[in-house]
């Protein structure tokens, strides 16, 4: 049995996490964190992972960057790995995220879906191909009007992933309002959309001369990531110190 210690439970993807542990047999969750909200689980909830007199194996993260110092402290203190889900964190911040992994396990990904992380590699293989052929690489990003960072760390995700495969290092266009001149060759565009109750979609195009490849993922719920979080902390609760993403769970079910 996997204890599991729950940050940002009262937010709405903890809520989903709570309700994708309560489904399985081989995990718990212990006791959540999260100074917000008010909760109604079976789990006692602390404001922070600081105070909490509990023991957990493994930390599942739904809050925000802000929360991060807090998480990666009380991880290296009590040797814990963590499955750090949150999104829109800085590059200095991704790099205290690696360091910590020199120490615990740390399970980092900007997206926890299986779909997703499928058609990034596709688009990785697309890229080979088609980025070779002159096609023009677009990402289209779409989420609900309460997401605040944009574009999406999956986009982001899906944008390095086709950039590793390419042969030159493209350049990330953002707002093309800004840029009065032709598109260049040496470009992905990353755009985002932002309204109603949209869950996640993302779409990645390439335009070639008189043709258009398009590969995309739309999340009907949050319970697919959430589903994955909790794959993710069972997986990692066994690892020694190192980074880890949904690259190596696929390998290790498959495996």
């Amino acid at each position: 049995m996997v204890n599991i210690a729950l940050v940002g439970c009262n937010g709405k993807m903890g809520k989903a996490v709570t309700s994708a542990v309560q489904s399985r047999n081989d995990c718990e969750i212990v006791f959540g964190a999260d100074p917000f909200g008010t909760p109604a689980y079976d789990y006692p909830v602390f404001e922070s992972l600081a105070v909490s007199d509990k023991k957990a194996d493994v930390i599942i993260d739904f809050s925000n960057p802000a929360s991060l110092d807090d998480i990666l402290a009380y991880a290296l203190e009590k040797k814990i790995p963590c499955v750090l889900c949150t999104t829109g964190y800085s590059p200095e911040q991704v790099e205290k995220i690696k360091k910590a992994s020199e120490s615990v396990a740390v399970f980092y990904s900007g997206n926890m879906s299986l779909g997703i992380n499928l058609l990034i590699e596709l688009s990785k293989e697309a890229a080979k191909i088609l980025g070779a052929a002159d096609f023009d690489i677009e990402i289209v990003e779409k989420h609900h009007n309460q997401k605040i960072d944009a574009p999406s760390g999956t986009a982001l995700m899906i944008a390095d992933g086709i950039s590793d495969t390419l042969a030159e290092e493209p350049q990330y266009v953002y707002d093309r309002h800004s840029y009065r001149k032709k598109r260049s060759k040496n470009e992905i565009g990353i755009h985002s959309v932002r309204g109603g109750t949209i869950v996640g979609e993302h779409e990645v195009i390439f335009a070639g001369h008189d043709e258009v490849v398009t590969i995309s993922h739309q999340a009907q719920s949050k319970e697919v990531f959430a589903v994955g979080a909790v794959n993710a902390a069972v997986y990692l609760a066994d690892q020694n110190a190192g980074m880890y993403n949904m690259g190596n769970l696929l390998a290790a079910k498959l495996g």
